[in-house]
């Protein structure tokens, strides 16, 4: 059983914490912990055989000996057991939950985990380099699609959303923990990658369903707005554009990313 502990004061060390966690997109790398919140993550998180130091759960989701919820609160009962897989589980009251909550509707079980250290760049890995992309949900789906198709290691370069923020973690659906995730990288770190770059661009070399594809490669997605810079875009070895028969301008930096990364995967299955 994991040592159990019980907080109601919301100037507890730890609790403040939380609240900056909650705040602070990028905090965790100031302090050097993630906050992961809802049963869903705090499943997959098990599930990929995480290191759990704290759970944190509401006295609602929390009663009965061994912290087993009543049998008649399904929802409780299982978020229950997910908290006793933790080495420590904290139990704080409802109200005090909310104030570091990341959700509208707060999931009432998070898991408090020490934060990646510094990942370096493998160089032979398929990876996706992520090129200043400033939305959450887009940087989240994109390593969701990644991890579903084959992709082990995104590198972000410097401008980025923080990848291990609350909110790329819960678009990436637990797909963290299945990826070699590289942050804060500049341009020139990419020389470090021994597999070819391939963008996408309205003035590309071939169209995607035509283009020569390497693999493994790196494929390099661009800014929502600005795309791939000048100094990224140099040290690309192919460009390709995906054919929109509908005519719309351009797709979601996360939709091509996808459709890329499908096209890849597709042809690597075939061989």
């Amino acid at each position: 059983m994991p040592q159990i502990q019980s907080i109601i004061s919301r100037d507890n060390p730890l609790l403040q914490r939380l609240r900056k966690l909650a705040a602070d997109p990028s905090a965790y790398r100031k302090l050097g912990e993630l906050w992961v919140e809802g049963d869903h993550l705090c499943s997959a998180c098990l599930q990929r055989q995480q290191v759990v130091p704290v759970a944190v759960i509401t006295d609602t989701a929390w009663n009965g000996l061994g912290g087993l919820a009543p049998a008649h609160d399904r929802v409780a009962h299982q978020l229950s057991l997910l908290a006793v897989q933790a080495e420590r589980v904290i139990v704080v009251p409802e109200a005090l939950f909310k104030g570091f909550s990341v959700l509208e509707s707060p999931a009432r079980l998070g898991f408090l985990l020490k934060a990646p250290g510094d990942v370096r760049i493998e160089p032979s890995l398929p990876t996706v380099v992520l090129d200043r992309l400033q939305d959450a949900g887009n940087v989240g789906t994109i390593l969701r699609s990644a991890s579903a198709l084959g992709v082990r290691q995104v590198v972000a370069i410097k401008g980025t959303a923080a990848l291990w923020s609350a909110k790329v973690m819960r678009a990436g659906m637990g797909a963290h923990w299945a990826l070699r995730l590289v942050e804060q990288a500049s341009v020139d770190d990419l020389a470090q990658l021994q597999v070819p770059l391939v963008a996408t661009s309205s003035h590309a070399d071939h169209e995607l369903p035509d283009a020569p594809l390497p693999h493994p490669c790196a494929w390099v997605m661009g800014h929502e707005g600005q795309g791939v810079s000048d100094a990224l875009m140099a040290r690309c070895d192919m460009t390709v554009s995906i054919p929109q028969p509908g005519g719309e301008e351009s797709l979601n930096v996360a939709v091509a990313a996808s459709i890329c990364l499908y096209e890849s995967a597709r042809r690597q299955h075939r061989r």
